[in-house]
């Protein structure tokens, strides 16, 4: 079954690569570009849409409006965050409005078509078992969307939490972060911080490398494994 997509993003050149790119990902259609909030609700209503690739920052509402507006009006379209606000604030309040996805900007054509694929198999993990499914079903399709790559999370650390790291740490680059840097962002303890942290090193999903410069032990600094 095709994905019908609506990309809404208020840069015409931008929404019009977006579009081009969801035709290149296969089992995916461009329902329409839209440049609105607003726009976003009325293509929704009168268009069968099963996905929104959403911008956060647009003319009339923030992306978190058109959430929150789409919900109020029944409608449970799943939702593609493609925005580069990357405040952790923000990033923790679109889980509660269907947000499957969260891309960073600027990205690769790569890393959207990853995004894509990740979800195509969660729905097909949902609907390859009817109208009921059983625990494992559920778990394996919520591991479609996180990726072979990311390990499962263990007890005591939050999946969202996790994601919202990963991104962080991408979003950091070559500077890297500290556990102390980690906390200070999540608005975690320092030793919270650092289990996430220890968590992607363990998994060769992070670098760990010491830092010099002050007295006593080093201070150990964690950057994204590209």
């Amino acid at each position: 079954m095709t994905i019908r997509t609506l990309v809404v993003e208020d840069d015409p050149q931008i929404a019009a690569a977006h579009a081009e790119f969801v035709t290149r990902v296969p089992g995916f259609t461009t329902a329409g570009v839209v440049h609105r909030g607003k726009e976003a609700w009325e293509f929704v209503a009168s268009h069968d849409v099963d996905l929104v690739l959403l911008d956060f920052y647009l003319p009339d509402m923030t992306g978190l409006d058109v959430c929150r507006g789409l919900r109020a009006k029944g409608h449970l379209v799943d939702i593609i965050a493609v925005t580069s606000a990357r405040d952790i604030r923000v990033v923790r309040s679109v889980v509660a409005y269907g947000v499957v996805q969260y891309l960073l900007k600027p990205f690769t054509l790569a890393a959207f078509k990853d995004k894509l694929e990740r979800y195509a198999a969660f729905r097909d993990q949902l609907t390859e078992h009817g109208t009921e499914a059983a625990q494992q079903d559920v778990d394996r399709a919520f591991a479609a969307l996180r990726g072979g790559g990311q390990a499962a999370v263990p007890k005591g650390l939050s999946e969202a939490t996790l994601d919202a790291v990963v991104d962080l740490l991408r979003a950091a680059g070559e500077a890297g972060l500290s556990a102390a840097d980690l906390g200070d962002r999540l608005g975690t303890a320092r030793v919270t911080a650092r289990r996430y942290l220890e968590h992607l090193a363990h998994h060769d999903l992070a670098v760990r490398v010491p830092r010099y410069g002050g007295p006593g032990r080093p201070e150990h600094i964690y950057r994204w494994r590209s």
